[in-house]
């Protein structure tokens, strides 16, 4: 099993910059470039660099309304208004300079993976600097501007390419994607999150499955704080690849948010870097069974960014292109990193098991009632 593999390289995604005290920082993502680079991903075979383009306000109006945009625009450009009907203002999604110009480079990478994987340029294609998938179609959530996976999907969607499949392992609901098309019978989206219960944006429960002639499409399955790399993987297993050889979807994307790790600041699941490496072999195997190797890959969350997003992410390309890594880091990316960071990161890929990591009763009961309520509707057995 190997395959083309593409990494969309956009450093004009830096300027994605809510400022120094916001917990998403650019840093994440040029981190992630360089820890690639430095093992050696982009000299392997069948790997090549894309580049990326701003989306269009035609690209972006075929999720978001004009007026957002248009909104985000003069937001950004510094003019007034009453920017707060938009979701922006202080907090989550403060205003910062060229607000629209970042968001559309974003999108515009992802669009541009998607695009590389269609025209079969690439097999695989991975945009970390995306993964916006909170954003409305006309209000900024959760520190997204523009919805940047739902932009790519509906870009494939206008190509012909469907059905699509949208795996989201962020700790967050991919709340954003599932609201866009969550009427669309040709989008299947499931995301594996902590509970709205406990967690931003406190929705993503079992019982939305869609709408309209996209009921039965959306599956969510919400975990309980404190899941572990067993638990966790248990669920992904018990229902990503069964639901996803069913749809039987043209195209795979997926948003890879590594919020999940037990030392991330805002979530509450125990995850270690071992479920990334795990995952992102799952997610290779089912690409190529399922969609004959045609996966759209983009980041997500993840606030500890320099300690754990670059190992999460070149995890997941080192899977893309078919790479095994070894476990230490390269000496030459942790000295940058320590010299920026003033401080010190780990020094190999693996983490340390967690305290009392197994399939807890709580995450087993989520599991049974995900596959009672979802699974007949794609003629699986419970």
């Amino acid at each position: 099993m190997s395959g083309r593999s593409g990494l969309v390289l956009c450093p004009e995604a830096r300027i994605y910059d809510h400022g120094p005290e916001h917990p998403l920082r650019p840093q994440r993502v040029l981190f992630t470039w360089d820890l690639i680079t430095a093992c050696g991903l982009l000299e392997a075979p069948g790997v090549s660099t894309l580049t990326c383009h701003a989306s269009s306000d035609e690209e972006l109006a075929f999720v978001h309304a004009a007026d957002y945009i248009d909104a985000t625009r003069r937001a950004g450009h510094g003019e007034s208004g009453e920017w707060w009907r938009y979701g922006y203002g202080p907090g989550d999604n403060p205003i910062f300079p060229q607000m629209h110009e970042a968001g559309a480079f974003v999108a515009g990478a992802s669009v541009a993976a998607a695009q590389a994987v269609h025209e079969g340029r690439v097999d695989h294609a991975f945009n970390a600097a995306g993964g916006l998938h909170h954003a409305m179609p006309a209000r900024a959530s959760g520190f997204c501007v523009y919805d940047d996976p739902a932009v790519a999907i509906a870009w494939l969607l206008r190509e012909g390419v469907h059905p699509i499949a949208y795996v989201d392992v962020d700790v967050h609901h991919g709340d954003g994607v599932q609201a866009i098309f969550y009427e669309d019978p040709r989008v299947l989206t499931i995301s594996l999150h902590e509970s709205g219960e406990f967690l931003f944006p406190g929705s993503g429960f079992v019982t939305e499955r869609g709408a309209a002639g996209g009921e039965g499409t959306k599956v969510n399955v919400p975990l309980p704080p404190g899941t572990t790399d067993e638990a966790w993987l248990a669920a992904f297993r018990a229902v990503v690849p069964p639901v996803v050889r069913a749809f039987g979807p043209k195209v795979l994307v997926t948003q890879l948010g590594c919020d999940t790790h037990v030392t991330d600041p805002l979530a509450h699941l125990r995850l270690t870097t071992r479920a990334y490496r795990e995952t992102a072999a799952e997610l290779h195997s089912l690409a190529h069974e399922v969609t004959d190797g045609r996966w759209v890959a983009t980041g997500g969350g993840g606030y500890q960014w320099a300690s754990v997003v670059p190992r999460a992410w070149t995890t997941y390309f080192a899977s893309m292109c078919h790479t095994e890594l070894p476990d230490d880091l390269p000496e030459g990316w942790i000295e940058q990193v320590e010299f920026e960071l003033r401080g010190e990161v780990p020094v190999t890929f693996s983490d340390p098991p967690v305290e009392g990591d197994r399939l807890d009763e709580e995450t087993e009961a989520t599991i049974a009632v995900v596959r009672e309520t979802c699974f007949p509707f794609f003629g699986l057995a419970p």
